[in-house]
């Protein structure tokens, strides 16, 4: 796939250049009797002047738009952003050039193009998550001496994509690459329950959508029971896990957010149940919610309350 590059500092193929003149100039903070008067749009009011302005805005502009759901006119971007009208449209003019939007003239929208498919799809190659993850899951397991891993939401299932064994302990089902159900996972049910109540609904709309591995005390095989266990791991601030994967096998994980606070992923370890008794749950909860909030600051994310 070829890679659109993009000049911030030298003229488009439509002659729009982002410096002198142009939207450098259509970017100036507003001054400040503006400010003083209170007349500055309250996201111009609350940002920090930047030394690149241009390449700050067209960034602002990107993540607006990955933020909806559907494109957006440009007096709407600007009045979002408290950008002047004029800056708005050389800017979106210069990424519609370089493939990062794409201009609906029929609707006169605007929503991200192919080069910011590009970006995200380059990001699952580099597999920053696992990347950043597996050293700080690492530590983790040197300090608790338990197995940790890291799972992402797929589908109804969660999907192991770290995975730390501690010396001296079983292998494990949750190896990299292995697919279960979220409603049976600690992992699964941290993400879940990061997750809006109608998405989690969606996810689970009848009987069929819900599986065991095992026979175990009040399994989870409807949605409301899975709705009142959420509700729990929302007040707690942790997932818990029970024998529903492996029987006599615990677990204990935290969801990993990004800047929105949706789950991203989630940090999970798992031990042998008769090791650990229930009263020293909440002390190794506390360890792994604070690795997961670590990593969801790496990512820019935004760590749990």
């Amino acid at each position: 796939m070829t890679t659109t590059s993009t000049t911030l500092g030298g003229n488009n193929s439509s002659g729009t250049a982002l410096s002198g003149t142009g939207a450098d100039a259509a970017v100036v903070e507003p001054s400040p009797k503006a400010h003083a008067a209170g007349t500055a749009p309250k996201a111009a009011r609350a940002k920090v002047a930047s030394k690149v302005p241009a390449a700050e805005n067209t960034l602002r502009i990107l993540k607006l738009l990955a933020s909806k759901r559907g494109p957006m006119a440009a007096s709407n971007i600007a009045s979002a952003l408290g950008l002047p009208r004029s800056s708005v449209y050389h800017l979106l003019g210069v990424m519609e050039a370089n493939g990062f939007v794409l201009h609906l003239h029929e609707e006169q929208r605007y929503g991200l193009g192919i080069s910011a498919f590009e970006l995200s799809s380059a990001y699952s190659r580099q597999e920053p998550l696992s990347r950043l993850g597996r050293p700080m899951l690492a530590s983790l397991v040197d300090v608790i001496g338990e197995s940790a891993h890291l799972a992402v939401l797929h589908g109804r299932d969660v999907l192991y994509i770290v995975e730390e064994r501690a010396k001296n302990r079983p292998s494990l089902v949750t190896d990299v690459g292995v697919r279960l159900p979220s409603h049976l996972t600690a992992s699964g049910r941290a993400i879940l329950a990061a997750l809006p109540k109608s998405q989690v609904r969606a996810l689970y709309p009848n009987a069929a959508a819900f599986s065991a591995r095992h026979e175990t005390e009040s399994p989870i095989m409807k949605y409301s029971a899975l709705s009142s266990h959420l509700d729990q791991v929302r007040q707690r601030g942790y997932a818990t896990e029970h024998g529903e994967v492996t029987p006599g096998f615990g677990s204990i994980a935290a969801a990993v957010t990004d800047h929105v606070g949706w789950p991203t992923a989630a940090v999970a370890v798992t031990f042998l149940e008769e090791k650990l008794p229930a009263e020293e749950w909440p002390a190794l909860a506390a360890r792994v919610r604070k690795v997961a909030d670590e990593l969801s600051v790496r990512i820019h994310g935004r760590p749990s309350a």
